[in-house]
């Protein structure tokens, strides 16, 4: 259970309720047990007048009556107490339970939030989604029936054991001694379900990336008429959960004809040994009845046994997975709490990175210098580095070496927030959220009318496009934007990216789906936003980056040009090549 010790201070959070839900079980339990003694009265009280009826042939009803009565409201007055007890109990621990599956939720969500881009490549969304979901269920049924249920069984056996030795030493002995028989046998079949409960959370979590990549690539296979592939692969994976899904029900199966078993055994020695005693005189009926009584509250306590260790050892397993990733150290954290205002300049000094899922070298010593307000325009062939450099400037990386400044303080010296909060990034691949166009504009801003996403939508050209829909800024775009085009995608990007007035903006190449008049078009419109802001453009095209300040150019990581427009054209080096065949073109 070590992977579930990373909940103690979730538990310790809610201390007070649990121990009252302890409290509220103890009592529950006293209650129901002490209610049994009243049956035994009724019972020996029936048996003695009939015993005084076969004697002297007569019997006071009255006295019968009476005294069934009084053993009838009593034993109903406990077990009323006794149910209002147990439902204490379970708002007790029960919504604690609740709780703590909210706060545990957040607190991976929060963790997922956090991590690196890094971290996203190395795994699949259908495995984040099941975590916190389907994981962090199977550990609240562990926080809730999996902590009530012990206290229950425990506070119960001990209780009963207390009232049966009131009774019999011997009698009480022999009835429980096969529990601790049934104890052994749960603790071997659980370490088989805990194998197994892992096996059966890992195949779940596949099917549940293979599901999300489906739909996320639905139109691609269409395109292709692979509908029959991808479900043979799904059948494939889906039998295989079902083989160990069932595999895990059949040892689970295991325990109720343990439970009929041990209980049937006692049962046996009750009727056994207290018949003997009763023939001997040393033991009346009603005591008799009243250890059946107990034997029979212990049944559903010692069969929740074993369903409790399915839980708490599903709940280990999955626990494990959440810890998985509660665990990674986020390497774009900061311990610093340095906040600055960004100016805008920044500073490249022999900066490599390697990205780690490929081992691929996406920069090797690379160093520039952008000063506040110029504009920096980054050009190369596919797989240079021209992403790299704008995810390290945002901090979505890290450099695996050499040190970036901003205003002349390194990154790391600086807090995560205050240097995103003053970038405007446009990504190379528009990521549209299912909502409205004014909110995916408005995103991350403050700004909440119409009129302001419809201020940036015209500088960003898109306004027309938008204008002509039914609903207008109202329109709700499809999961990733999916009912708009390429180049509609891209220019609502950047119309989000320029509401909050950042410091530092970073195009990468944002303009690629659209032509080169509405390029031309969009660039002017943005001529006054970014004049007194650092710009950085990466694009293919020289068209978008003849007007820079300075232009980078990449090849295989390293910086093969630099220098302004002028400056390169007469190197008559590859950028003077690639200007005159797209001029020709």
């Amino acid at each position: 259970m070590k992977a579930l010790q990373k909940l103690n201070k979730f538990l310790w959070k809610y201390k007070w309720r649990i121990i009252l839900g302890f409290i509220f079980t103890i009592c529950a339990n006293w209650v129901q047990v002490y209610s049994v003694t009243y049956i035994r009265e009724a019972i020996n009280t029936v048996e003695k007048l009939l015993s005084n009826f076969n004697k002297n042939g007569t019997t006071n009803l009255d006295s019968l009556k009476q005294g069934l009565m009084y053993a009838s409201l009593a034993f109903f007055f406990f077990k009323v107490l006794g149910g209002i007890l147990t439902v204490g109990t379970r708002q007790m621990i029960i919504v604690a339970s609740r709780y703590i599956e909210f706060d545990l939720k957040n607190v991976i969500y929060d963790k997922y939030q956090k991590l690196s881009l890094s971290f996203y490549k190395k795994h699949k969304t259908g495995d984040l989604m099941n975590r916190i979901t389907e994981d962090v269920g199977l550990v609240r049924m562990y926080l809730g029936p999996g902590i009530m249920y012990p206290i229950d069984l425990i506070s119960r056996v001990i209780i009963i054991a207390y009232f049966m030795l009131q009774i019999d030493e011997q009698l009480t002995l022999y009835t429980l001694a096969p529990l601790p028989i049934l104890s052994v046998l749960i603790y071997k079949v659980a370490k088989n379900i805990n194998m197994k409960s892992k096996k059966v959370q890992e195949q779940q979590s596949i099917i549940s990336s293979s599901v999300q990549d489906t739909f996320a690539g639905i139109r691609v296979i269409k395109s292709f008429n692979s509908e029959s592939f991808i479900q043979s692969k799904y059948t494939e994976e889906a039998d295989l959960y079902q083989k160990r899904a069932l595999n895990l029900s059949q040892v689970q199966a295991a325990f109720g004809p343990l439970m009929v078993i041990v209980v049937g055994v006692s049962n046996l020695v009750i009727l056994y040994l207290g018949g003997l005693k009763y023939i001997a005189g040393t033991m009346d009926i009603g005591s008799i009845a009243e250890f059946f009584l107990y034997l029979n509250m212990l049944i559903w306590p010692f069969t929740s046994l074993g369903w409790i260790t399915m839980v708490v050892q599903r709940a280990e397993a999955s626990m494990a997975r959440i810890n998985e990733f509660l665990n990674v150290e986020n390497v774009i954290a900061s311990d610093s709490k340095k906040e600055i205002k960004v100016n805008g300049k920044i500073e490249f000094k022999n900066v490599s990175y390697v990205y780690e899922n490929t081992g691929i070298k996406a920069l090797d010593n690379v160093s520039f210098t952008i000063n506040k307000g110029e504009t920096l325009a980054i050009l190369g062939k596919t797989g240079s580095g021209k992403t790299t450099i704008a995810l390290l400037i945002a901090r979505s990386l890290e450099p695996t070496s050499g040190e970036i400044l901003i205003d002349g303080e390194n990154i790391n010296n600086l807090t995560v927030d205050s240097i995103r909060e003053s970038i405007g990034y446009v990504p190379q691949e528009a990521f549209l959220f299912s909502d409205s166009l004014t909110n995916n504009i408005l995103f991350g801003s403050d700004e909440i009318e119409e009129t302001v996403a419809e201020k940036f939508a015209r500088k960003a050209v898109v306004h027309d496009n938008i204008d002509n829909f039914k609903e207008r800024y109202d329109t709700v775009v499809g999961e990733r934007g999916v009912t708009l085009s390429g180049g509609q995608k891209q220019r609502v990007s950047i119309a989000r990216a320029l509401v909050n007035d950042p410091t530092i903006l970073i195009f990468d190449d944002s303009l690629s789906a659209v032509d080169t008049e509405t390029e031309e078009q969009i660039l002017n419109n943005l001529s006054s936003e970014i004049e007194g802001k650092t710009t950085v453009i990466i694009t293919h095209r020289v068209s978008s980056a003849k007007q820079a300040d300075q232009i980078l150019v990449l090849k295989d990581g390293h910086v093969l040009e630099n220098g302004s427009n002028i400056e390169l054209l007469n190197k008559r080096g590859y950028y003077y090549e690639l200007f005159n065949k797209q001029l020709l073109d």
